[in-house]
């Protein structure tokens, strides 16, 4: 197993790609503490990963607020005595439209989950990291920072500072023998497309379909299957990548 004995918290892991990589990650070895605003998704998903045999816990927490970031790096250490693994996975998107319609306090939750939200991650996390002597973050950034779009255009903005955070992380974290690396979804099937698309529909669906030359939509597994390489060892000497994981869409 790849991530065998490794402790790996995942925000935003109740639902869509956070929940396929906590899955994925507990398949593979690793103990998961499952962290979500959404109480009823997040226990869901740690108690199937439980289920399965595998080890997982659930923290309810707001990754905007430092007092929740803390609780669930407390609670990982205090239930398994070290921590690995932050997937930075919570996200928050504006629906499509004009970018003057953006109120101030969606934009403000835009950057404050998808931007603050990893400030307060990283300040919990990276003394952790040192004490053990290494760890790895896997931030989750978004085909729209490499390739924006019309219409998301603050979205596009906060997920542009995720790929720039990542890399940035990665050159002044490498001493400390910590690792960071982002993966760059394209539109994946979960329950935030109908808010990337404005309007779900067949027809939206059968048009974004074309823009990606492998002909589909991500699926949740794909995502994951990107993260678990880039937190297992195999990815040792990979830091400050931001791994378009997107059909061939960006190119």
């Amino acid at each position: 197993m790849r991530l065998a004995g490794k402790v790996a918290i995942v925000t935003g892991g109740g639902s869509g790609i956070g929940e396929e990589i906590a899955r994925t990650f507990a398949r593979e070895g690793a103990r998961i503490l499952v962290n979500d605003i959404n109480v009823a998704g997040g226990e869901r998903v740690a108690g199937s990963i439980v289920t399965a045999n595998g080890a997982a816990l659930f923290q309810a927490g707001d990754v905007t607020k430092t007092a929740d970031v803390k609780a669930a790096v407390e609670r990982a250490l205090a239930a398994w005595g070290s921590l690995d693994i932050v997937v930075n996975n919570a996200g928050y998107a504006q629906k499509g439209g004009p970018m003057t319609e953006v109120t101030e306090a969606q934009f403000d939750r835009i950057f404050a989950v998808n931007v603050k939200g990893l400030y307060h991650t990283t300040n919990a996390a990276i003394p952790v990291f040192r004490k053990q002597g290494g760890g790895t973050f896997l931030n989750v950034a978004s085909t729209a920072a490499l390739r924006p779009r019309p219409n998301l255009t603050w979205y596009n903005a906060s997920k542009g500072a995720v790929v720039t955070l990542t890399k940035s992380m990665a050159v002044e974290l490498a001493g400390d023998n910590i690792r960071a690396n982002a993966i760059a979804p394209v539109a994946t099937d979960t329950p935030l497309l109908p808010t990337f698309l404005g309007e779900d529909t067949p027809e939206r669906r059968a048009a974004f379909r074309a823009t990606v030359p492998l002909g589909r939509l991500g699926q949740p597994s794909d995502m994951a299957n990107a993260a678990l390489y880039l937190c297992s060892n195999e990815a040792a000497f990979v830091t400050g990548v931001c791994l378009e994981v997107d059909g061939g869409r960006c190119i």
